[in-house]
């Protein structure tokens, strides 16, 4: 077995535009459930309309690369707003039902036929990286080293991700430290404490939903940013993953969500590069393809021993939530 191109493709996961994208959709999704208490599997589909209202834009409209970008976000805030509405009265379980199936919904949306001359149906969108390509601030060339080794066009695609990621962290922290954070994780513990102050828990629970869907929005646009949009990425296996990264780092820190990314997926890589060649060198009693899906298996096995285990994720605090609480 190959341990140097195993350990450098795992490496490379550190500073990857999935990982930055997959903590930005976690970070939203923290902002729903860590903070707001709101039960919500339908992350998946704040990241498609994110990433199609950012490609349909550019393509379909000319829209620049930046007003993509805010019209993706719009499309996040707009999608939650829409969402929030018939759902966010609903009890815990049959919230999560509801947004489970509103993601599906989008996805299926897009691929159709019926608006195929927007969306490209099953086949997706590409070719609308000019824009942001041309605004590449890297010159021409190679940088860094070992498996951290980016053309310019990469470089610019996981600096972008970082700023638009250490803008969200910034306000997240921000948020929560605010009278407006600490009502939320008011309605969190007890909403009928809340209320009896006279707070409008719809309201702050609305306005939750629409802050972490334009963040989960932005997942959607970086995910994008380097090839193409494709509707079979947002199944509900996308939402479940970004569940495992929340409730790995924990769900109600601001920084959980992003150490969870970037652990789940060097894992996820380690095992996808070490199990087929342990496969391959007739160390497993299987097939390289049977070996790839153990990964997956793993994974869950991960999430029931984390709930079991550690509800409150590595970095959170168990007197302040836990997932079982």
């Amino acid at each position: 077995m190959d341990w140097g191109q195993i350990f450098g493709n795992t490496a490379s996961y550190l500073l990857s535009p999935v990982t930055i994208a997959y903590a930005l959709a976690a970070t939203g999704l923290g902002v729903h459930f860590g903070y707001g208490g709101l039960l919500n599997f339908g992350m998946a589909g704040f990241m498609a309309v994110g990433a199609y209202g950012y490609a349909i834009s550019v393509l379909s409209f000319g829209a620049p690369w930046w007003l993509g970008i805010i019209i993706g976000l719009a499309a996040g805030a707009l999608f939650g707003l829409l969402l929030g509405i018939p759902t966010l009265r609903l009890r815990a379980d049959y919230l999560a039902i509801a947004t489970i199936a509103a993601a599906e919904i989008i996805r299926l949306l897009f691929t159709t036929q019926v608006f195929n001359k927007w969306t490209g149906s099953a086949e997706g969108l590409a070719n609308y990286t000019a824009g942001f390509n041309s605004a590449n601030p890297f010159p021409s060339g190679t940088y860094g080293f070992g498996p951290w080794t980016y053309t310019a066009a990469q470089l610019w695609v996981v600096v972008f991700g970082l700023v638009l990621l250490a803008l969200a962290l910034l306000l997240v922290w921000s948020l929560m430290r605010s009278p407006w954070g600490r009502v939320l994780k008011g309605i969190r513990e007890d909403e009928d404490a809340v209320r009896s102050l006279g707070k409008n828990v719809f309201a702050y629970k609305m306005q939750s939903l629409v802050v972490g869907g334009v963040i989960g929005a932005a997942g959607g646009i970086v995910f994008v940013l380097p090839s193409a949009v494709v509707p079979g990425s947002y199944t509900t296996s996308l939402t479940f993953f970004l569940w495992v990264i929340v409730l790995l780092g924990g769900a109600a820190t601001v920084f959980g969500p992003t150490l969870g990314a970037v652990l789940f997926w060097v894992v996820l890589a380690f095992m996808n590069n070490l199990l087929p060649a342990l496969a391959a060198a007739g160390l497993l009693p299987m097939s390289t393809s049977q070996a790839s899906v153990i990964q997956f298996i793993l994974v869950g096995v991960t999430l029931m021993l984390l709930v079991i285990f550690r509800p409150q994720g590595l970095l959170g605090d168990k007197r302040e939530m836990t997932f079982v609480k």
